[in-house]
């Protein structure tokens, strides 16, 4: 059976099933369908399908002109008839994990998709689970639902975790270009579920799946305690009037024992918010505290706060009070050029300063409308930036390189950046972070 699924993958005739199309699954699915194997995505979202079946994308990264003709070529398809799993020889998970409001992980979707797994599953089948979660969820969560089946692991049927590395907007490392990291139940189901990922780039073996789990935590985990460094240096700095920015200019220009991060209003996207409380969760069921993890946190979670501060500190400058002001938010996505705004900084932000009485507006042209559940508000974005001077202060959330700074730089009347895009510009109404 092991010999027989290894010989299909390598010659490419194995039908893939990817479990969720977002921002995962759908790069996932086009690269495996470019790459000659027969690729269903299964989506619960019926406008997602459509989408996909008729040849069009819905994610920046995802080149329309590719999957058009993967979709044409017949090597790609969208479904949202879950019981089609059984004619698949590899399922990939892809699916959310969220965190619920008492920050523990909700693994409801990993479930779902596992149980859809089992009603189906065949002799023979790969399953490999990408979604980002806590060490010990595939062996501890997914293969008992599994042998329920009375198949068994290993020797029935395969199993194995991959951690995403899916990175939005990053033009030099996308899909093909960033190494794969690979941990089975066993030695078969890594080289099965190796096999897959190779097809398209470099493979980096693990001992286990709560190996290859552990490894996406600490690579997020290390952004997010980076993050929050820096996020605090620039605390620092501005109580000792002094550049922030300029402070790591220099300081990386260090050849060793130095690696560049950037402050920011905050942390946003799936990852780096939400992945360290999936390792501090676990911690806590063995009775063990993440000092780090739990201080990062609290770091990066004030800086919101701190960008609204220095909104006020420019409206006194003008003898102004955010009361009444006219606030220009610049930017709303969680990183730039993205059309994504889980987690942004610019949600918070955007509600402090209406909490606080002024009068909002965003300009975003990847986001063109926000919902705010918890407060039942919404926005739109304005469609250009015609008549910046009316507005008190425009605040710099996320830097698109879409946006005509220099026309920002001239007509705004104060100017909070929180993304040094003025690098290199002294005046008197650009106020920093």
């Amino acid at each position: 059976m092991y010999k027989q699924l290894l010989d299909k993958i390598n010659l490419k005739t194995a039908k893939v099933g990817i479990i969720g199309q977002g921002y995962v699954g759908l790069p996932l699915s086009v690269e495996l369908a470019k790459q000659g194997f027969n690729v269903t995505g299964f989506e619960i979202d019926k406008f997602k399908v459509s989408i996909i079946n008729k040849g069009n994308s819905y994610i920046g990264d995802v080149n329309k002109e590719e999957i058009k003709k993967v979709v044409s070529d017949k090597f790609f398809s969208a479904t949202t008839d879950f019981d089609n799993l059984k004619k698949m020889n590899v399922v990939i998970i892809c699916v959310p994990t969220p965190l619920r409001k008492t920050k523990d992980p909700d693994v409801s979707y990993i479930i779902e998709a596992t149980k859809n797994i089992k009603k189906t599953l065949q002799k023979g089948q790969l399953i490999i689970l990408e979604s980002t979660t806590y060490p010990g969820t595939t062996k501890e969560l997914m293969l008992p639902m599994l042998e329920e089946t009375s198949l068994n692991a290993g020797k029935d049927f395969f199993l194995a975790f991959s951690p995403e590395r899916i990175d939005p907007s990053n033009k030099k490392f996308g899909i093909k270009d960033t190494p794969r990291v690979v941990g089975g139940l066993c030695k078969k189901c890594t080289e099965l579920a190796a096999a897959v990922y190779s097809s398209f780039t470099k493979v980096y073996k693990v001992s286990s799946t709560q190996s290859a789990e552990m490894v996406k935590l600490l690579e997020n985990t290390f952004r997010a305690v980076n993050i929050a460094l820096v996020n605090e240096v620039a605390l620092m700095c501005n109580k000792l009037n002094l550049n922030v920015w300029e402070i790591i200019d220099a300081a990386a220009t260090k050849p060793f024992g130095f690696m560049t991060f950037y402050p920011g209003p905050g942390i946003g996207g799936h990852c780096i918010p939400l992945d360290p409380h999936y390792l501090s969760w676990k911690l806590k069921t063995l009775n063990f505290y993440s000092r780090f993890i739990e201080l990062a946190g609290e770091l990066n979670s004030k800086m919101p706060e701190y960008v609204v501060s220095k909104v006020a500190d420019a409206l006194n400058l003008k003898v102004k009070s955010i009361k009444n002001s006219k606030i220009l938010v610049l930017g709303t996505a969680y990183k730039k050029d993205v059309v994504d705004v889980r987690e942004s900084p610019a949600i918070d932000i955007i509600n402090m300063l209406i909490d606080k009485g002024a009068k909002v507006s965003y300009h975003d042209p990847y986001i063109s409308d926000m919902r705010f559940c918890s407060n039942k508000r919404a926005l739109s974005s304005i469609k250009t930036l015609a008549g910046l001077n009316k507005y008190d202060v425009v605040v710099i959330v996320t830097d698109h390189t879409n946006i005509d700074y220099k026309k920002v730089q001239k007509e705004a009347n104060m100017i909070v950046d929180t993304r040094n895009v003025f690098k290199n510009i002294k005046s008197n109404k650009i106020v920093r972070i």
